[in-house]
């Protein structure tokens, strides 16, 4: 590939990166307001009380399930517990991401 091929596509990357940031920044210009700010109120009938059932029961089955049962040896144990771990963080992540969606959804509205 010769020199002016690489400062092309390196000239474009950078001018579309240029072209991204100017729109973000443009969408986050107080312009697009009508001068009045906006409040949020978020209220306890949003769902918040299964949120935290969910996460409630998603701790407890993972307590129980970190816990070394009778027949398995040490490394089958290991192995259980790193699943569970990787499952368990994906839940939580999964329950997380639920709560900011539901956050961002009612400033946008």
């Amino acid at each position: 590939m010769n020199n002016m091929a690489k400062k092309l596509i390196i000239y474009s990357l950078a001018g579309i990166m240029q072209l991204g940031l100017g729109a973000s920044v443009i969408e986050a210009s107080p312009l697009h307001t009508d001068g009045t700010p906006q409040i949020v109120q978020l209220n306890r009938h949003d769902g918040h009380d299964q949120r935290e059932e969910r996460r409630y029961r998603e701790n407890r089955r993972h307590e129980r399930e970190m816990q070394r049962r009778h027949n398995e040896n040490a490394r089958e144990w290991n192995d259980r517990q790193w699943r569970e771990n990787q499952r368990h963080d994906n839940t939580m992540n999964e329950i997380a991401a639920g709560i900011i969606g539901i956050i961002i959804g009612s400033q946008l509205s």
